[in-house]
């Protein structure tokens, strides 16, 4: 684990947005253009970041705001 992992408290609840909305990751890809594997980094907490647009595309398509989807975990 390097210190930048160390220090990564970025929470990402796409996971449950998708469970709310009844819908599948193929469903959002599909509604967003983001590859299935691209959004299934982030809904498993492997990402590193995220592009602004990525994040408008998701919002859009979820009807959310950021604060929804991204938290700061304790730390």
């Amino acid at each position: 684990m390097n210190a930048d992992d160390a220090t990564h408290r970025v929470t990402c609840d796409l996971g449950r947005l998708l469970d709310e909305r009844g819908m599948t990751l193929v469903q959002l890809a599909a509604a967003t253009g983001i590859t299935v594997v691209n959004l299934s980094v982030l809904k498993n907490g492997r990402a590193k970041a995220i592009r602004f647009s990525t994040l408008t595309a998701i919002c859009d398509a979820l009807s959310c705001q950021p604060g929804d989807l991204l938290g700061v975990a304790a730390g």
